[in-house]
């Protein structure tokens, strides 16, 4: 096993460590946990596939350097060290309809790298996905919703979360969002990038859905209105 393959191994078994040690949180954690089981995440069956950069390095560099919560000093320090092993890719809407109305914030600054997945850089799976997810500074990401269950470590010290029709809520850095299939959520980034863990469980084939609501235009305003 090459050195970039036990650097992004060591990270997938930093993000298990921590959902094992918080299994009854969120429904999901469990659910997640128990499809984990069924793989084979030894060296053997890691892919060996080319790193991959991304114009957003520098962004991508403060997010993680911004990761400060002790409980995840573990996944920090692997998150480091295996980065620019990682392919990074950018979700030009392929996740969404031709024409979804995603929002310029999120156009402008989104990025993803698939760890467990069918086009991962770590193992390859066919209907589920494990991976880092990343947003620029003062971004909304628009209601939305899709058929994947979906889960989220949420590794930044602070970003707001609206739940169907439910008041925003900012959620901490290590906290745990189950997001069961179909239900609608939106996130919003503050004055600093947002980053995470996500995994999708299941129908990962599927096409996210954009659901309108009237504040987008006066959220992304506040949040362009805000100091550095």
């Amino acid at each position: 096993m090459t050195d970039k393959n036990s650097r992004i191994q060591a990270l997938i078994q930093s993000i298990i460590q921590f959902l094992e040690a918080h299994r009854e949180d969120v429904r999901g954690v469990d659910l997640t946990l128990e499809k984990l089981a069924t793989m084979d995440l030894t060296g053997e069956q890691l892919i060996d596939t080319p790193p991959q950069g991304t114009r957003h390095d520098k962004t991508l560099t403060d997010a993680i350097s911004g990761i400060s919560a002790s409980e995840l000093h573990e996944i920090a320090n692997c998150l480091t060290a295996a980065k620019d092993d990682l392919v990074w890719r950018e979700d030009n809407a392929q996740f969404y309809p031709p024409g979804a109305d995603l929002g310029d914030g999120y156009k402008k600054c989104n990025l993803h790298s698939l760890l467990i997945g069918p086009d991962a850089c770590g193992y390859h799976h066919p209907d589920f996905n494990l991976g880092i997810f990343m947003l620029g500074a003062r971004t909304l990401y628009r209601d939305h919703n899709h058929d994947a269950p979906e889960l989220y470590l949420n590794l930044s010290d602070k970003t707001g979360w609206r739940f169907g029709t439910q008041d925003w809520q900012d959620y901490p850095a290590g906290s745990l969002i189950w997001n069961a299939a179909g239900e609608p959520h939106a996130t919003r980034v503050y004055d600093k990038p947002f980053i995470s863990v996500f995994v999708w469980l299941e129908n990962i084939n599927s096409r996210c859905n954009v659901i309108h609501f009237d504040d987008w235009a006066e959220i992304e305003q506040d949040l362009a209105q805000q100091l550095n």
